[in-house]
């Protein structure tokens, strides 16, 4: 009996694996993480506020207000919004911005108990060159002060 050899190079160009399948999958999972993952950046700035015995709570007004809040690194945040850099140019221009003018407006700087001083500054500098003169910096009460 007389076998037939096969050739081994048409065996081989016969085995392949169909990717189409494999590649939709890939395609559909890529769609769910992109769709499902949210690209949210924080908005506000972590703030511990330093500690006064004494002082003052502010009066409920209805006017219009600037509130600057420095975080513990330096980075500034006006009215909420977080500013680009943290240099007394950029600093300066977003004030003249939100105040459109008005030097009478009160400016309440929120700094973080650990900033640096030079970060106070820095926001105290640029509100005395743009003529701001209501400053004020909030608190919180220490704990276990006694109210004369």
């Amino acid at each position: 009996m007389k076998f037939r050899r096969r050739n081994r190079s048409a065996a081989r160009d016969d085995v392949f694996i169909n990717l189409a399948s494999l590649i939709d999958v890939i395609f559909v999972l890529l769609l769910f993480f992109v769709v499902t993952t949210t690209f949210s950046r924080p908005t506000q700035l972590k703030v511990e506020l330093p500690e006064a015995v004494s002082g003052t709570p502010p009066e409920a007004t209805e006017t219009k207000q600037l509130e600057l809040a420095i975080d513990a690194s330096g980075h500034y945040a006006l009215n909420g919004q977080n500013l680009v850099k943290n240099d007394l140019e950029t600093l300066m221009a977003a004030l003249q911005k939100e105040a459109g003018g008005d030097v009478n407006l009160p400016l309440v700087i929120t700094a973080d108990g650990k900033t640096t001083h030079q970060s106070v500054v820095t926001a105290m500098d640029a509100a005395g060159k743009l003529g701001l003169s209501h400053l004020r910096i909030t608190t919180v009460e220490a704990q276990g002060s006694a109210k004369p």
